[in-house]
């Protein structure tokens, strides 16, 4: 789950990122999900959080210079700690503005995971327009299967992609779901989402 945030580990977290530059370059990948990291085991996160704050903006900090040279930017993803990693350091969309806001620096962005962000605080109208002038990418899963957009849950996905455009997001949305069939079955969602909006390439 990274090292990011993670006290002592400085030098392991310098040399995974030159390790990602590489594969995005080779890849022709523009972007970089900058990891934080856990809790350490049995430590209370009200007492390490900051310790390991100030070990992320200086990981950060280094990494936007990396990252700059080689035209990437890099991006903090909040992970929900409620389901999916109780101990994952980087948990709501607010924390990773104000981190965002402490680094200062136009190539380091935010991660916009639906999926995370119903489950730690929901209200994701205004956390949607609120955000989204830092957002560089955007994920989607619905709530709480983790299943496609067309699978039972919480989430109206029409209505958050219009939202997304209404907003201006331009940018890709990452499926970041496990279909509850077969792969292409569990794209069912998105011909019938094209039919509805007469995309060019809703046949294919």
């Amino acid at each position: 789950m990274g090292l990011g945030a993670v006290p002592g580990r400085q030098a392991a977290f310098r040399e995974g990122l030159e390790k990602a530059v590489l594969y995005a370059k080779a890849l022709g990948c523009p972007r970089i999900h900058l990891m934080a990291g856990r809790v350490p085991q049995g430590a209370d996160r009200a007492t390490v959080s900051g310790e390991m704050e100030t070990v992320f903006l200086e990981n950060l900090r280094h990494a936007a210079g990396v990252l700059a040279q080689e035209n990437l930017v890099g991006l903090l993803e909040p992970i929900n700690t409620r389901v999916t990693d109780p101990r994952y350091f980087l948990d709501t969309p607010q924390q990773a503005a104000a981190i965002l806001q402490k680094v200062g620096r136009p190539n380091l962005q935010l991660q916009m995971d639906l999926f995370h962000w119903q489950i730690m605080d929901g209200n994701l109208t205004g956390n949607i327009r609120e955000f989204l002038p830092i957002v560089g990418h955007v994920q989607i899963a619905q709530v709480p299967g983790r299943g496609e957009p067309g699978s039972p849950g919480e989430l109206c996905f029409p209505y958050l992609f219009q939202l997304l455009e209404d907003e201006g997001y331009q940018g890709f949305v990452g499926c970041e779901y496990r279909p509850q069939g077969d792969t292409v079955e569990g794209l069912s969602w998105l011909r019938s989402y094209c039919d509805r909006r007469g995309c060019p390439w809703a046949g294919e």
